[in-house]
C-alpha cells in the first residue's frame, strides 16, 4: 500500500527550513552593515559561517546514521530555530555588537547541514512508500530545495525593508520551528533507530568508515572528485567574478537578476529531471547536463549584452538542475541503508571544501589580469572537465546498480569496490544493505 504522506512532509520541511535558511544569507549580512556600516564585515560574517559547515557537515552524516534520520532531521530545525531566535532576544536585551553577532551567525550555521543530511538520508524510503521512482524524487526534492532559496532571500528582503532586520529573525524561526514540527507528528519509513551495530560505533570511526566506503567504490569516488573540480571552478564565477564585472558597471540589480535566471533555471531543470530522469541513462544524463550547462557559462564569460546573460544564465541552470539529483541519486544507490548518512556528509563537505580553495586561487587572479580574462578561462576550464566526464570509465558504473524492492525492504544489487577493501568491517557494511533502518 502506498502512502504519500511522508513524501509530502519531507518535501514541506525541505522548504520551510531552506526558505529559513534562506531568509538568513539576506538577513545576517543586512544587519552587520546596520551595525557597522563596514562592507568588509558583511563579508566576514559569510566566511565564517562556511567553517562551521565545512566541519560539521563531515561528522552529522555518521550522527545521523547512529543516532537515526528523524530524530537528527528535527533537532536540527530545533537547535536552528533556538540559534536565529537569540538574535532578535539578545538585540532586545544585552544589545548586539558585532562580535555576539558573528558568534550567533556561526552557531546557527552548524546545526543546518545535520538537517539536510537527514532528510536526504530519508527520501528513498518516503519515495518507496509512495510508489515514485527515485529519479522523480530526487528531482523533486532538489526543485523543493532550489525554490525554497529562490523563495527565501525575496522573503527576506521584503521583511527587513517591514519590519527590519532584527525582527525578520522571528520568521526564520518560526520556519524552523514548523518543519520540525511537521517532522515530529510524521511516522517517516527508514527513520526510526539505527541497527544496534550502528549506535554502539563511536563519531571517529563512523566518519572515517564512511569517508573509506566513499573512496573504494570507484563510482562514489569519481562523482565526489568531479563534483568538487565542478565546485570550485563555479563558485569563484557566482561569488567573485561576475560581481566584480557587475559592481564595475554600478549594477548590483544585474547582478541579482542574472543569480535569480540561474536559480529559478535550475529550478525547472530539477523538475525536469524529475519528469524525464527515469527513461534516460544516468551516465546519459549526467555528462549531458555537465556540457550543457558549460556551454553557455563560455557565451557568458564573453561578456555579451545583458539580455543574451540572462538567457544564458538560464540555460546554464536549466541544465545544471539534473546534476544534483544524479548526483544524490548515486549515493543512495551504491551505499548501504545504514551508511547513507555519513556518506552523503562526506559529500557534502568535499563540497564545502573546493569552495573556499577556489575562491583562494581566483581572487589574486582576479587582481593581476581582470575579471574578464579569469571568467573565460574558468569557463572553459569548466567546458574541458565537463567533456572530459564523457571518456571517465568509471562513470560507466553510474547504470550498473539499481534499487529493487523485496519483501524485507530496499536492498542494493552488488557494486565494484577495489579488490584489496577486504576486511572484516567491509564485509559486515555490505551484508548490512540488506537491512531497514
Amino acid at each position: 500500500m502506498t502512502t504519500l504522506r511522508p513524501f509530502v512532509v519531507l518535501e514541506a520541511a525541505t522548504v520551510l527550513s531552506g526558505t529559513a535558511a534562506g531568509i538568513t544569507m539576506v538577513a545576517f549580512p543586512w544587519l552587520v552593515l546596520q551595525i557597522t556600516g563596514d562592507a568588509t564585515a558583511a563579508a566576514t560574517i559569510a566566511a565564517v559561517t562556511a567553517v562551521p559547515l565545512l566541519l560539521s557537515m563531515l561528522v552529522t552524516g555518521s550522527a545521523v546514521d547512529m543516532i537515526g534520520r528523524r530524530r537528527v532531521a528535527v533537532a536540527s530545525d530545533l537547535l536552528s530555530m533556538s540559534a536565529v531566535a537569540l538574535v532578535p532576544v539578545l538585540a532586545h536585551t544585552v544589545g548586539l555588537g558585532f562580535g555576539l553577532l558573528l558568534a550567533v551567525a556561526a552557531l546557527s550555521s552548524m546545526f543546518d547541514p545535520a538537517g539536510l543530511t537527514a532528510r536526504q538520508s530519508m527520501l528513498p524510503e518516503a519515495a518507496e512508500a509512495a510508489g515514485i521512482s527515485l529519479e522523480r524524487a530526487n528531482g523533486i526534492h532538489e526543485g523543493s530545495y532550489g525554490f525554497a532559496f529562490l523563495l527565501g532571500p525575496g522573503i527576506g528582503g521584503l521583511l527587513i525593508a517591514v519590519v527590519g532586520p532584527t525582527t525578520t529573525f522571528w520568521a526564520t524561526a518560526v520556519s524552523f520551528g514548523l518543519s520540525a514540527l511537521l517532522l515530529s507528528l510524521t511516522r517517516m519509513p527508514g527513520g526510526g533507530r539505527p541497527p544496534a551495530h550502528a549506535r554502539e560505533q563511536g563519531m571517529v570511526r563512523s566518519t572515517r568508515e564512511g569517508m573509506s566506503f566513499l573512496w573504494n567504490d570507484r563510482v562514489l569516488r569519481t562523482v565526489a572528485v568531479l563534483w568538487m573540480m565542478l565546485v570550485a571552478v563555479w563558485l569563484p564565477i557566482e561569488g567573485v567574478v561576475l560581481p566584480v564585472h557587475f559592481s564595475a558597471l554600478h549594477e548590483p540589480t544585474q547582478l541579482g537578476l542574472l543569480v535569480t535566471a540561474m536559480s529559478a533555471g535550475g529550478v525547472v531543470g530539477s523538475l525536469l529531471y524529475a519528469w524525464m530522469g527515469r527513461r534516460i541513462r544516468r551516465r546519459t544524463a549526467l555528462v549531458a547536463s555537465l556540457i550543457g550547462c558549460s556551454i553557455p557559462v563560455v557565451g557568458l564569460a564573453l561578456l555579451p549584452s545583458y539580455g543574451v546573460m540572462l538567457a544564458l544564465g538560464l540555460l546554464t541552470g536549466l541544465f545544471f538542475g539534473a546534476v544534483n539529483p544524479i548526483s544524490n541519486l548515486v549515493m543512495q544507490v551504491r551505499t548501504p541503508a545504514a551508511m547513507r548518512g555519513r556518506v552523503i556528509g562526506v559529500m557534502g563537505s568535499a563540497a564545502y571544501a573546493a569552495g573556499p580553495i577556489g575562491y583562494l586561487v581566483a581572487g589574486p587572479m582576479i587582481d593581476r589580469y581582470g575579471a574578464g580574462p579569469v571568467f573565460l578561462g574558468l569557463a572553459l576550464l569548466l567546458l574541458v572537465m565537463s567533456v572530459g566526464s564523457a571518456f571517465m570509465p568509471s562513470l560507466r558504473g553510474l547504470d550498473d546498480v539499481d534499487l529493487v524492492s523485496g519483501d524485507s525492504g530496499l536492498h542494493l544489487e552488488p557494486f565494484d569496490l577495489d579488490p584489496d577493501w577486504r576486511t572484516a568491517e567491509a564485509e559486515r557494511i555490505v551484508a548490512a544493505v540488506s537491512e531497514r533502518d
